[in-house]
């Protein structure tokens, strides 16, 4: 990816849905742009903006959601050791690791990443959950535990508490495929 824009499609696997990513490394920021468009609860699209350190450790996340009741806008921003919501001190998100959008696999690659680079079996993982359907941030906790060389078991500890699947990755650690709900689409 560095010095160029790499595309990704994801296309929803359990309902009608289609996500446009795209990529790039700027200076020492890696900066994640997509719109997701759904057909749940009468159809939206959904933008989202990363913006990461070259780690692809998250500073800050904004989501901006149309349906067909309203618009509405979200900013996550890591603070120190904690995280504002639209500017407001979050004292119940300090300490979360990492942020994770309900609607999009790529907040995926962000564990998976960092198994993949410590070479770990097993992570635990403390996380901002950004609910598309409320646009509300609640703490959680999830799991990722290796399978093979790039397949993951994530495993919800919280608020789906007992949810299971296997994601299958690529190199970088881009979701191949996250079993029920997403797969990669290749232009």
């Amino acid at each position: 990816m560095k010095d160029r824009t790499e595309i990704v499609f994801w296309q929803r696997t359990d309902t009608a849905g289609l996500e446009r990513m795209s990529l790039r490394e700027e200076g020492d920021l890696v900066l994640a742009e997509s719109t997701v468009i759904g057909t749940d609860d009468g159809g939206y699209r959904l933008d989202h903006r990363w913006k990461m350190l070259k780690d692809w450790q998250v500073l800050s996340v904004e989501v901006e959601k149309w349906d067909a009741r309203e618009h509405e806008r979200l900013q996550l921003e890591r603070v120190d050791n904690g995280w504002t919501v639209n500017g407001v001190s979050r004292p119940d998100l300090d300490g979360t690791d990492e942020p994770d959008l309900s609607v999009t696999p790529f907040c995926n690659t962000l564990p998976i990443r960092r198994l993949m680079r410590e070479n770990a079996e097993s992570i635990t993982l403390e996380i901002c959950f950004i609910d598309a359907a409320s646009m509300v941030v609640t703490r959680s906790r999830q799991r990722y535990d290796r399978v093979g060389r790039s397949e993951f078991r994530y495993v919800d500890l919280v608020l789906s508490a007992g949810f299971k699947a296997n994601v299958q990755v690529d190199d970088q650690g881009l979701v191949v495929s996250y079993q029920g709900l997403f797969r990669r689409l290749y232009a």
